[in-house]
């Protein structure tokens, strides 16, 4: 089998990049015909993954963590239409955290999304997609296979793509220090929320989405107050299954409401999710 391979050294803080000859043997044994493409830049993933469907690639995989996942995803989409309907994705993550493993029932770590590769079964599954605004005000659009939401969920995101300092501590003390000091400096945030059936203007900490069964699965956290947001984030909020959701900021909310996609920054409200169902193959 062939296959064209993104591959993020800097992944698992650099140690995907030293194991690296161990990961290109064990995925030649499955695929003896690759090529390979190192990111060393943002965005670079999509790019070139659109460029190797154009050119007639038909087996996709991204080896890092969530976000190097999540743009070789979005190479497979030009302006919201598949690039080649009929290509496959697969992904090895090998990253400190993983929601997408969390969602599809893998193991961590490039050993084993390796093993689990070689009796794989390629799947259809749904891809969502939110188009909002950059904090310069551009248009953004992001497809997303795992997670996106927004509010103080979309602060911590944007905080760990900016850090340097906490992460010479680790994702773990990362994660920590960048949750407390985004609740820290939490201020009410109102949000009118438009779904199917549902049109309300609610004091949300964060909203969560996630593409299952041909639907958005929505999760609404409340909390106005840090108290209240603390309590949310102990449970379940409200749920909502819609095909599409757009959330926009009411003027008495200070400052820009953030969204994320698959734990990577994507953009601030107003906001718009909508589902493709069935839109990917997926080896997995």
């Amino acid at each position: 089998m062939t296959a064209f391979v993104i591959f993020n050294p800097n992944a698992a803080s650099g140690q995907t990049g030293r194991d690296w000859r161990e990961i290109e043997e064990a995925l030649e044994r499955i695929f003896p015909l690759m090529s390979f493409f190192v990111t060393a830049a943002p965005a670079q993933a999509a790019h070139m993954v659109r460029d190797a469907l154009r050119d007639g690639h038909m087996e996709i995989i991204a080896v890092g963590g969530d976000g190097t996942i999540n743009e070789a995803l979005n190479g497979f989409f030009d302006r919201g239409a598949p690039v080649s309907p009929d290509a496959t994705f697969s992904f090895v993550h090998n990253g400190d955290d993983s929601a997408l493993c969390r969602k599809f029932g893998l193991l961590p770590g490039w050993r084993a999304g390796i093993e689990h590769l070689k009796q794989a079964h390629v799947r259809k599954v749904d891809v969502a997609r939110v188009s909002c605004l950059s904090e310069s005000g551009a248009p953004v659009s992001r497809h997303f296979l795992g997670v996106a939401s927004f509010g103080l969920s979309g602060s911590i995101a944007r905080a760990l793509g900016s850090a340097r300092i906490a992460w010479m501590f680790g994702h773990r003390f990362a994660q920590a220090w960048h949750s407390m000091m985004a609740l820290v400096r939490w201020r009410t945030c109102r949000v009118r929320l438009i779904a199917a059936g549902y049109d309300e203007i609610a004091g949300i900490s964060s909203v969560r989405l996630s593409p299952y069964g041909g639907l958005l699965d929505i999760e609404v956290s409340a909390g106005e107050s840090r108290r209240r947001i603390l309590q949310a984030m102990k449970s379940a909020g409200r749920r909502l299954r819609s095909a599409r959701l757009t959330a926009a900021p009411t003027l008495d909310t200070s400052g820009p409401v953030a969204v994320e996609t698959d734990g990577e920054s994507a953009g601030v409200l107003p906001a718009s999710f909508e589902i493709y169902p069935a839109a990917l193959n997926l080896r997995v």
